[in-house]
This record gives structure tokens, C-alpha cells and sequence, in this order.
């Protein structure tokens, strides 16, 4: 009998848990608009750092996958500096890729991450990814 009312009240407290960890996101990336150009499709990002403290540096790998779900390519996404509390938008250039043939872009992880001139994990451990396109952004 004490173990069904433990193991009930684990699962009660299940959704609470998982609510505590989405709102520990420090850094949200969203993808918010793809646009073509002559060579390349120009991907705009909103990025927001909701820590406590302002990052220095922040670049990710990424990896494109093209509309049939293969990869083709991983490369680095330089954010830049990330001040707390402001969002920034960033703009790349996906060179000699067409806007329609991105399927998906995933944040494979952060290559680099520098807080008061120090590495920190921040840039990953607290963070959400979202997209305003069709183009699917895991991470």
C-alpha cells in the first residue's frame, strides 16, 4: 500500500518537475523568418538570454538538413554577444542553399560560450529553440 501512495504521489509531482525545467531556459533561439537571396537563404534569429548575466560570446554547431531529410552541412552559427534581459536578432547567410530545400536545422550544441571571460555552460544547459517558419528547429 505505501509503495502505490509513493508511487502516486511520484507521478502527481511529475508535471511540476517538468514545468521547473522549462522555466529554468536561459537562452531562447527562434527562427524567425527565412528569406532567399542571389546566393544564399538568409536565416534571421531571435536570440534572448534570460540569465542573470550577460554573454560575451555565444556560438553554436549547427547542422542543416535539406527537405529530404539529409544532412548537408554543420557549421557555426556566431551569435555574438547576448546581453541579459534584451533580445538580439541575428542574420546568417546559408550560402548556396535555396530557402525550400532547408528541412530542418538542429542545434547540435554550443561550440563556445563566454561569460565574464570565462566558459560557461549557459549557452546549452538552459536552452529552448523555436521556429516562426516551416522549418523545423530541434536542439
Amino acid at each position: 500500500m505505501l509503495s502505490r501512495m509513493l508511487t502516486f504521489t511520484a507521478a502527481c509531482l511529475l508535471p511540476s518537475v517538468l514545468v521547473a525545467q522549462d522555466e529554468g531556459a536561459k537562452i531562447s533561439l527562434e527562427l524567425n523568418a527565412l528569406s532567399p537571396s542571389d546566393t544564399a537563404c538568409m536565416a534571421s534569429f531571435v536570440a534572448t538570454n534570460s540569465s542573470d548575466q550577460d554573454i560575451e560570446s555565444a556560438i553554436y554547431e549547427v547542422v542543416l538538413f535539406n527537405a529530404d531529410g539529409g544532412v548537408d552541412r554543420l557549421t557555426l552559427l556566431d551569435f555574438g554577444t547576448l546581453p541579459e534581459g534584451r533580445p538580439r536578432v541575428r542574420q546568417f547567410g546559408l550560402g548556396n542553399l535555396a530557402c525550400g530545400d532547408l528541412g530542418q536545422i538542429l542545434i547540435n550544441g554550443a561550440q563556445t560560450c563566454t561569460i565574464a571571460g570565462a566558459a560557461s555552460d549557459v549557452c546549452a544547459k538552459g536552452l529552448t529553440v523555436s521556429s516562426r517558419t516551416d522549418v523545423e528547429v530541434t536542439g
